[in-house]
């Protein structure tokens, strides 16, 4: 059964930091270039950034670049969104996603809630 399981979200103050985890199972993880998307309440979902299939190269969207870091663990099979210097409009549901490569194989994960708020 594949699984992609999200945690880390929560509540955190302008300027802090959180790290969110991405735990996947049931497939070929390392085929698997891994992304980080993000919905905020009443827009579109968005992309974040994402990490090749050995954590080579990342690239992230503008609005995070500089704050946000991307990395993966081939071993335990989990990627990582490293976030810092938060800000309001950081606040979003916070979702991986796997895309195999070479094909259209996609599996998403269910998401967790990251708010930033004083």
């Amino acid at each position: 059964q594949v699984q992609l399981v999200e945690s880390g979200g929560g509540l955190v103050q302008p300027g802090g930091s959180l790290r969110l985890s991405c735990a996947a199972s049931g497939f070929t993880f390392h085929y698997y270039v891994m992304k980080w998307f993000r919905q905020a309440p009443g827009k579109e979902r968005e992309w974040v950034g994402g990490v090749t299939i050995d954590g080579g190269r990342k690239n992230y969207a503008e609005s995070v670049k500089g704050r946000f870091t991307i990395s993966r663990d081939n071993v335990r099979r989990t990627v990582y969104l490293y976030m810092n210097n938060l800000k309001v409009e950081d606040t979003a549901v916070y979702y991986c996603k796997a895309e195999g490569m070479g094909s259209n194989t996609e599996y998403w994960g269910q998401g967790t809630q990251v708010t930033v708020s004083s």
